[in-house]
């Protein structure tokens, strides 16, 4: 499998952060909690075969609840070859690597973070054969684990910016 990236992040826009994540997450944590926003973060990533390069899209979701929310988006590609189980677990690695990296500073502001598989729970799908490895490794590192259909950072956000 891959080694995992370092992730170049931007906005929705496309405007390239300036700063590493932490401090960039950090900021809008302070800018957030002295609007009187709460937050919650989800985590999800989700990718596509184009021919022989497999492009990746992972998204840190910032939701202000009731009071919709934005993100943060990274984007990388692989020729590597994977299986679909493969694809679906480098993934959940992926998203794992990014909410690792913010758990501690989350949790020093009293930020509830999910991290989002963007595999079905329904046996019916290709992607649930990796549904038990990915909710292990998931919850294994202590995070919340979301699947379809509520797994909206990876299927919906992650989704469109792939």
């Amino acid at each position: 499998m891959n080694e995992l990236p370092e992730l170049t992040w931007r906005t929705f826009n496309g405007e390239r952060l300036s700063q590493p994540i932490k401090e960039a997450v950090e900021a809008i944590l302070v800018e957030e909690s002295a609007r009187g926003n709460k937050l919650k973060v989800c985590i999800g990533s989700d990718s596509q075969v184009y021919g022989k390069i497999i492009e990746f899209a992972t998204v840190i979701v910032f939701v202000r609840p009731g009071r919709g929310g934005f993100m943060y988006i990274a984007n990388h590609s692989s020729q590597q070859t994977m299986s679909i189980k493969e694809r679906l677990l480098y993934e959940v690695s992926l998203s794992i690597q990014v909410a690792y990296e913010l758990c501690t500073l989350l949790d020093q502001y009293g930020v509830d973070l999910e991290v989002h598989a963007d595999i079905n729970t329904n046996p019916g799908f290709k992607s649930n054969n990796a549904l038990s490895e990915a909710m292990g490794y998931i919850l294994s590192m202590g995070f919340v684990f979301k699947a379809k259909p509520d797994s909206f950072a990876s299927t919906s956000c992650a989704n469109k910016v792939v």
